[in-house]
């Protein structure tokens, strides 16, 4: 996969975040958050580089793209934090003021036939089947019509977390999955398995808020 492009936006937009949740959650001095930021840039690009393109209809990049930013900074500190750590950490770090918008956007179109057509074609295309990394979905929609699932049965993110070593904290991202839906507004999430804590699937349910 190429740097230039989603990857180094992305690193752009979440860099300060990233360095300064160092601080705040996982008590790093400044100086030292600094200097793990600066690994982690190194880190990132060449797990970026290792990672093959993407297909053009594929919408799961900017996943694997989170995954590897978030891997980089884990391999980047001394000393291992806790899951519990490594969840708070992600979650403050990803869900900046231009991720909360981005998730209320992606709330109004929710539900939407754009966004059904685009789950669609996801399920159709099983990028997984062709690239590890990314992922393999069934769409399921709700009988009652208040929703549908997304119920995937290969993960990107399991696969790179298990080859970097840090499988151990997959379940930090999956937690993510419930504070975006939050976020958007519109859905309440709901999981019975994750792949990564070995279940049959990962099962993301989104169900239509009820009308107050």
């Amino acid at each position: 996969m190429k740097y230039i492009g989603m990857p180094m936006g992305m690193w752009l937009l979440f860099r300060k975040s990233f360095r300064d949740q160092l601080v705040s959650v996982l008590k790093h001095s400044k100086g030292e958050a600094d200097r793990i930021t600066g690994t982690a840039g190194d880190r990132y690009r060449k797990i970026i580089a290792g990672l093959p393109a993407f297909e053009k209809q594929d919408r799961c990049k900017m996943n694997i793209v989170s995954c590897a930013m978030f891997s980089a900074f884990l391999l980047s500190v001394r000393g291992k934090p806790s899951l519990e750590e490594a969840t708070e950490y992600y979650a403050k770090a990803m869900m900046i003021r231009p991720m909360r918008w981005f998730c209320r956007m992606g709330g109004r179109r929710k539900f939407s036939e754009q966004d059904i057509a685009g789950m669609k074609a996801t399920a159709v295309l099983k990028a997984a089947d062709r690239n590890p990394y990314s992922w393999n979905m069934e769409f399921l929609p709700y009988p009652d019509g208040n929703g549908y699932e997304a119920r995937f049965d290969r993960c990107g993110i399991c696969v790179l977390m298990k080859e970097l070593g840090l499988k151990e904290y997959v379940p930090a991202m999956c937690r993510l999955d419930y504070t975006m839906a939050e976020a958007g507004g519109v859905s309440d999430f709901i999981r019975q398995y994750t792949l990564a804590s070995g279940g049959p699937y990962c099962d993301c349910g989104y169900r239509k808020k009820a009308v107050q």
